[in-house]
């Protein structure tokens, strides 16, 4: 949610921010509605004021007018009479204007609420703009010292690489087509030891949350209430992508809807609080199981475990001072976090700017990290796949957006009430870090190194196919 005192003293920031992110908000007729609210409000104000300075003075004013009516005569008595009359009038003038004005509120709050609530954060001044993804700005990339992103990744390592899907069918990892019966398309069973390595990387990432950057490992719902959606600003825009449990049509009071983050669950710890400076910044994670209906993606990825419906993933959030620096700051540690566990893992990687059409609503700057997985891309004239990036995480910036939805404030040190700024960061997403980890570590025989991290959490196994 964006300021509206800002977007009054500047609304050309807001259209521009709109038209950055390649939106459709009408921002003129925002502040219209916004104008006439305001309008509206003061005279309604100004109305109580009077009702209330009214009935403190009449009730004197009518005994005196009435006592002194019963003696009076003639026009002295009409004129009395009248004053009476006009003084008793005004109390039931006011309460029909104020009505008036509740009406009049009715009327154009769930409009002007409503475009309010659908007005992007506008990027950061810093961020290039373009219109999706495409246009998205490669920072740096990172590879093992055995790896070159010249070469394929035969002529690295001397022989054509499996995919991940044939890997998971080759060591009995995974089981789509019981996943399928069960659930539908883009649904999986995870097996034996492909379920050792999911888990492993998410114990794995949350110990290096834990032990290593000092975040506080929270265990939060995954089935919220409509206003946690909206207050992390996943609702309007993306309602489509959410599943909906309608238990209002089964008697309960509100309806659910299943998160796509953790960072949902973790920002809806503190809304409607006002935290004390001391308690900042807030360093949360978790991991919980997301859901995501991956509406407007079919026939994209439908093999494999890239884009499912359902994953775990280990988040962190950040709430700190409303300040640039400290945020700024904030993200890069996030992605240095991830460049950490990738390069534990030995995995190729690069790091992408996302652009002004790539941000989304809420956020100001984001950036994403791609992993290099050689079971994607186009296909070769030797029918195999030429390798490509897929991306792994995002760590984003979010200013006061959030905690303006959620109502997430602090006292500074001047003792003033501030909206905190908020960032968000993936840690690790499985079964999807499961692709690049099988396909980059698979040997010519088609077994598999476990990276040296992730063996204690496996028990030790520190290969699957092993003879």
């Amino acid at each position: 949610m964006i300021d509206l005192k800002e977007l009054r003293e500047y609304p050309d920031r807001f259209r521009q921010g709109v038209a950055d992110k390649g939106m459709s908000v009408d921002i003129d007729r925002l502040l219209a509605l916004d104008e006439a609210r305001r309008s509206i409000l003061t005279r309604q104000e100004s109305a109580r004021a009077e009702q209330n300075r009214i009935s403190k003075e009449a009730g004197p004013k009518l005994g005196q007018l009435k006592g002194k009516s019963k003696g009076a005569h003639g026009e002295e008595k009409a004129a009395l009479e009248a004053a009476i009359t006009q003084l008793e009038a005004r109390p039931a003038a006011l309460k029909l204007e104020i009505q008036e004005c509740e009406h009049r509120l009715l009327a154009i709050e769930p409009e002007w609420k409503s475009l309010w609530m659908q007005v992007p954060q506008p990027p950061a001044a810093d961020v290039p703009k373009g219109q999706g993804s495409e246009d998205n700005v490669e920072i740096r990339r990172w590879a093992p010292p055995q790896w070159d992103f010249q070469k394929t990744f035969e002529q690295n390592r001397g022989f054509k690489p499996r995919t991940h899907v044939e890997l998971l069918k080759l060591h009995r990892l995974a089981d789509f087509e019981r996943g399928v019966k069960m659930s539908g398309t883009r649904h999986y069973v995870l097996t034996g030891l492909g379920m050792r390595l999911h888990q492993a990387v998410l114990r794995y990432a949350v110990d290096f949350m834990a032990d290593a950057r000092g975040f506080t490992p929270m265990g939060v719902p995954v089935i919220v209430k409509e206003e946690c959606m909206v207050g992390t600003g996943f609702f309007p825009a993306g309602r489509e992508q959410a599943y909906h449990i309608e238990e209002s049509r089964r008697g309960s009071g509100h309806d659910l809807f299943l998160t796509g983050t953790g960072e949902v669950g973790l920002m809806g710890i503190h809304a409607d609080e006002i935290l004390n400076l001391e308690d900042l910044p807030l360093k949360y994670c978790t991991v919980s199981t997301c859901f995501r209906r991956e509406a407007g993606a079919a026939g994209k990825d439908t093999a494999g475990l890239y884009r499912i419906h359902q994953f775990d993933k280990v988040e962190q959030v950040v709430v700190c001072e409303a300040n640039d620096a400290q945020s700024r700051a904030w993200h890069a540690q996030m992605i240095e976090t991830v460049e950490t566990i990738l390069q534990s893992f030995k995995l190729p990687y690069r790091l992408l700017q996302c652009c002004t059409g790539d941000l989304g609503v809420k956020n100001e700057d984001m950036i994403d990290i791609e992993s290099w997985m050689p079971g994607r891309g186009e296909i070769g004239l030797d029918g195999s796949p030429q390798g490509a990036f897929g991306e792994t995480h995002s760590a984003s910036r979010l200013r006061d957006f959030q905690c303006r939805r959620l109502n997430l404030r602090y006292k500074d040190a001047q003792g003033k009430t501030q909206f905190a700024f908020a960032l968000n960061n993936t840690v690790i997403a499985s079964p999807r870090v499961l692709i690049p980890i099988l396909e980059m570590h698979q040997q010519a025989d088609g077994s598999i190194i476990v990276p040296p991290v992730l063996r204690p959490y496996m028990g030790g196994i520190g290969q699957i196919g092993a003879d």
